[in-house]
């Protein structure tokens, strides 16, 4: 259960999305991530809609730490 939703979420396959924005004046590439979005399938599912819900990625990866634990 992630605090982003009211309820749980169904089993599923669900896109991942991770904004990063390049970190500027390195020596080096480097990235840093500015969102973390999950989206899921709307209520209503007509037309393909979807919503798209910024999560904790930190919360994210213990819930599927979790989840491989079940």
């Amino acid at each position: 259960m992630l605090s982003a939703f009211d309820a749980r979420q169904p089993a599923g396959t669900y896109r991942l999305v991770v904004d990063e924005e390049e970190i500027f004046g390195l020596s080096f590439l480097a990235y840093r991530r500015t969102a973390t979005m999950l989206h899921i399938s709307a209520i209503s599912v007509q037309n393909d809609r979807h919503q798209v819900v910024e999560v904790d990625p930190e919360e994210l990866a213990t819930a599927l730490d979790a989840d491989v634990l079940v």
